[in-house]
């Protein structure tokens, strides 16, 4: 406010000297606010980084009585530096933060004010609440507390970097780096692994899980103990919803302050309609998966918990970790065998059937899956205005929008004549021996499986030639857009197959379900084939320099799971060299991101050139 303004004329040069000094201290005062603001920001995003690693090595490591202590040390400075901030913003930022800040955050705040208590008020003899003195004065509540501010501070700190501008597609490409190389170091921990397992397997292993592969160089169920699969499916469930959604949801859910950039950023990852729609799309995303995986725990429980000779508990880790594997198509098991343990072949079969669902629910895209949401509400809209006399009102005409028609309408084409094809294929093959209904219920998960989940309950060494090319066109093929499946999508397969049919019938528009495509879509769907080709192309033949011994039909086969990051295969990944290992990891992070988007984030968008050059042609046969 301008004091020197607001001063009577007849007031003397001399109070309007004062006023204007008094002016420029409050300047001054709140730039210094402003600039501390940022450097504590700064500090408690280091803290909170630091913090996180600190639980990491506490959890995953052994330690003597001196290393606890001095490691508590550490974590009682920290929990000064987050005092620190709480008071800070309620005393120069209360404005902002009543008006930003939401509930959860607000309860992360006061659980940080909390762990005060032990330090200010000694534990007393007879507490008015001991259970709850008992939980404020231990040192889990210090841990946890610390833990649940640490990974808000950094969820608000990577939100605040994608508000800088920066490529959509560098900041997701860097953040499945960051949590590839964070997962390897995590399962490298002693406490994780039963035994020692060299690093260029636990990084492997660690992009499989992020990039929801399912390949692996070791065996799962007895290498990594109960806290290396916990972390196992930690990271897979991170890379099945995508880290961004992640962190988005925690940033956008917890503090609430995002900027507008960022926010339109996140809108156009999850492709939902407005700003005011993103919470709750991202709500929605997380609510189903969690449904969607607790529903499927529970139907994979009912179906294995007389067939398994193994406790309660290990049935319902077995149940919970195989239906959050399905659904984010990894691929992953921890029993013995995988998905062709004996005793799951020799049942009726249902798992499979189950599982097969499962992995249906995933791959068909968070898209779709907020599109049936939305028309959901519809239909209830329109119900209550018939029940209410009012049939009259304005109506959503196409409640289906394209792509949820386009995916849904191919990929149960894919999956019928998959089945078909599999079932005529192999029936006198890998699968003589079984009865009808055994046979059908193989083929309908040997059919979807290959789409990206990976999972295997008849080895594909044994299939024969043409239904393992079969297999390799579904793996190039793989889900829907968006969703946790991988290839190259069949939404690019429907453009580009609608586009051909365009040009053979000789129409100008490439059109479907009374809709125009937009060009750009059709030539996005064009270059998605050819550089998935070309990818192939050039990683199948570098890994066969390098595994000149290994059967080329095998290496193809691996190749084409690495890339399109679904996770079967002929036997060969633990016989490959580090090199081959590491030129898969490569294969599989490419195959998680897209190459295309990689491409454009390191070019950048760059608009066309202002000349307009004259219009020739190519002879095309």
């Amino acid at each position: 406010m301008n004091f020197s303004k607001l001063a009577p004329k007849h007031i003397t040069q001399r109070v309007r000297q004062r006023l204007l000094r008094w002016e420029r201290k409050i300047k001054h005062y709140n730039i210094l606010i402003r600039n501390v603001n940022y450097g504590l920001s700064g500090i408690v995003f280091i803290a909170s980084v630091l913090c996180l690693i600190m639980l990491i090595v506490y959890t995953g490591y052994e330690h003597d009585r001196i290393s606890v202590k001095n490691m508590y040390h550490y974590f009682h400075l920290i929990q000064g530096v987050f005092i620190v901030n709480v008071f800070f913003n309620l005393i120069f930022n209360l404005r902002k933060t009543l008006r930003e800040t939401r509930p959860i955050k607000c309860i992360v705040d006061v659980a940080i004010i909390t762990t005060l208590f032990p330090i200010l008020y000694p534990l007393p003899e007879n507490p008015w609440s001991p259970w709850l003195a008992e939980i404020v004065y231990s040192n889990k509540f210090l841990l946890i507390t610390l833990c649940a501010y640490s990974i808000v501070a950094v969820s608000y700190g990577i939100m605040h970097i994608m508000g800088k501008r920066t490529n959509p597609s560098l900041i997701l490409s860097c953040s499945f780096l960051f949590c590839i190389f964070a997962g390897s170091f995590l399962l490298m921990m002693p406490k994780c692994t039963y035994t020692h397992i060299d690093y260029i397997d636990a990084l492997f292993v660690s992009t499989s899980a992020v990039c929801i592969t399912g390949l692996t160089t070791i065996d799962i169920p007895s290498t990594f103990t109960p806290l290396g699969l916990a972390i196992l499916a930690m990271l897979i469930q991170i890379g099945g919803l995508g880290v961004m959604t992640f962190t988005s949801f925690f940033a956008l859910f917890f503090s609430g302050n995002a900027s507008v950039y960022s926010q339109l950023m996140v809108k156009d990852m999850i492709y939902t309609k407005s700003i005011n729609s993103l919470l709750p799309t991202l709500l929605y995303i997380f609510l189903f998966t969690i449904v969607i995986e607790a529903i499927g725990a529970v139907f994979i429980w009912m179906s294995i918990h007389d067939v398994l000779a193994m406790s309660v508990h290990d049935q319902i880790i077995f149940s919970a970790f195989h239906s959050m594997s399905a659904f984010c198509n990894a691929g992953f098991s921890n029993l013995p065998g995988g998905m062709a343990n004996p005793a799951l072949m020799n049942s009726n079969q249902m798992i499979y059937i189950i599982i097969s669902i499962i992995v249906f629910a995933g791959s068909i895209g968070f898209p779709i899956l907020v599109n049936f949401r939305d028309v959901f509400f519809e239909y209830v809209k329109r119900g209550w205005n018939w029940l209410r006399g009012r049939q009259n009102g304005v109506k959503t005409v196409h409640i289906y929008n394209l792509n949820t028609k386009i995916a849904l309408y191919t990929t149960s084409i894919i999956l019928f004549i998959s089945i078909v094809v599999f079932f005529a294929l192999e029936q006198n093959n890998s699968l003589a021996g079984l009865s009808t209904y055994d046979k059908v219920a193989q083929s309908i998960f040997n059919s979807t499986t290959p789409r990206s989940s990976g999972f295997v309950s008849v080895n594909p060494a044994g299939f024969l030639n043409v239904t393992l090319i079969f297999v390799l066109f579904l793996m190039w093929v793989g889900g829907a857009s968006q969703s946790t499946a991988g290839g190259i999508k069949v939404n690019t397969l429907a453009a580009v197959l609608i586009n051909l049919k365009a040009i053979v019938l000789g129409r100008e528009r490439v059109t479907a379900f009374n809709r125009t495509i937009a060009i750009g879509s059709i030539r996005r769907a064009n270059a998605v084939v050819t550089i998935s080709l070309m990818s192939f192309l050039a990683f199948a033949m570098i890994l066969m320099l390098l595994e000149p011994k290994l059967p080329a039909k095998s290496l193809l086969f691996e190749t084409m799971s690495a890339l399109f990051t679904v996770g079967s295969s002929l036997g060969i990944t633990p016989l490959l060299s580090p090199l081959s290992k590491i030129l898969l990891t490569v294969a599989m992070f490419l195959g998680r991101v897209g190459i295309i988007s990689l491409l454009i984030g390191v070019t950048g968008n760059k608009n066309g050139s202002p000349v307009k050059y004259p219009t020739d042609n190519l002879i095309i046969n």
